[in-house]
């Protein structure tokens, strides 16, 4: 009796089999087929990071992710293609994906900047930038959540990439010139024109301003305690902080020299 309904359930089986047998043998071509594709897919991925030159760390990362998720794809379409019941599957990795995405909300959006930031290069490693998230300095680092800044106070500063890569940013490395402004309060006893010339002449000697764009001395204000001047010139950007410093000094003495005069009232705020 027993050997019987043994008997009866393997012919169960094997015409059970049988009638799956065309799915299976579909189940395994696409599966033989997807590998193909996605091979296919990561190599068409690993040429146009190349071609945009994207970090390497977050280019193995986003290659694995892609990985990951084509391969998860590919066998839920094989298994449903087989008879295998996948809905409940999907049901608790869904539910599972969408408490981890409120748990790591925060993160998560530091993680899509960071890999919009090594995507898109607005700044590498070295390149002094600010943001108008407040963030302001040398790129000591960059990470998938934030980046590290050395301020001009030589102070560490973690910038999210969330925030950093959602904010204008100003990036003072990536150019090839930068101006420089100066106000200079003269009375107004002065010859403009003579003070322009000096200023003129000032910047003139100097080899590290630019000839090009132009340098300009203008009339800025008219306040109760004298003309403003606003004085604006171009240097190269890798001697920019030098040479601000310096034809300041510059300016000055040689004003003096054509005895400018200077109001009373900014003599005393200087020495406040």
């Amino acid at each position: 009796m027993k050997f019987a309904n043994l008997e009866t359930s393997l012919e169960k089986l094997f015409d059970s089999v049988l009638l799956k047998l065309p799915s299976i043998a579909i189940g395994f071509f696409i599966l033989f087929v997807g590998r193909y594709v996605i091979h296919f897919a990561l190599r068409f991925v690993d040429r146009r990071f190349e071609k945009r030159n994207v970090d390497i760390s977050i280019r193995s990362f986003i290659k694995s992710l892609i990985k990951f998720t084509l391969y998860a794809l590919l066998l839920l379409t094989v298994a449903n293609t087989m008879g295998i019941q996948t809905t409940s599957f999907i049901a608790a990795l869904s539910a599972f994906g969408l408490a981890v995405g409120m748990a790591l909300q925060g993160s998560l959006s530091n993680f899509a900047g960071g890999v919009l930031i090594l995507m898109f290069r607005p700044f590498d490693v070295g390149d002094y930038i600010s943001s108008a998230n407040g963030s302001s300095g040398s790129v000591e680092r960059i990470d998938l959540l934030y980046t590290t800044l050395i301020d001009d106070d030589g102070i560490r500063v973690f910038s999210p990439n969330g925030t950093l890569a959602n904010s204008v940013i100003k990036n003072f490395t990536k150019i090839a010139a930068r101006r420089m402004q100066f106000n200079v309060l003269i009375s107004y006893d002065t010859n403009i024109k003579t003070a322009r010339e000096a200023i003129m002449t000032a910047l003139a000697n100097d080899k590290r301003i630019l000839d090009s764009p132009k340098s300009e001395v203008i009339v800025g204000d008219l306040k109760d305690s004298g003309i403003t001047l606003t004085i604006r010139a171009w240097t190269k950007r890798e001697v920019y902080w030098a040479t601000k410093n310096e034809v300041g000094e510059e300016i000055k003495a040689i004003l003096d020299k054509a005895e400018v005069n200077f109001p009373a009232t900014n003599l005393g705020n200087l020495l406040k």
